[in-house]
């Protein structure tokens, strides 16, 4: 279960990274936007991401202007 996890956990920081480079935000300002830690970003983007709550995601989404679904695929 912990592998499965791991894997949804490197495609959405994929995801994330991605998003958030198409809208010229640094990970420093994506942190200020949503209220979350520079490093925690960095870990979710990184290889081993920690597990990420869904409230997190939605964080993310608004600060992105796109939708949690777009992150999470």
């Amino acid at each position: 279960m912990r592998c499965m996890s791991a894997i949804i956990g490197i495609k959405i920081g994929k995801s994330l990274k991605e998003l958030r480079r198409k809208r010229g935000i640094t990970q420093e300002r994506l942190a200020e936007l949503t209220g979350t830690g520079y490093k925690y970003l960095q870990r979710i983007e990184g290889k081993k991401p920690p597990d990420i709550r869904l409230t997190t995601i939605v964080k993310l989404a608004k600060a992105l202007k796109v939708k949690p679904a777009d992150i999470i695929s």
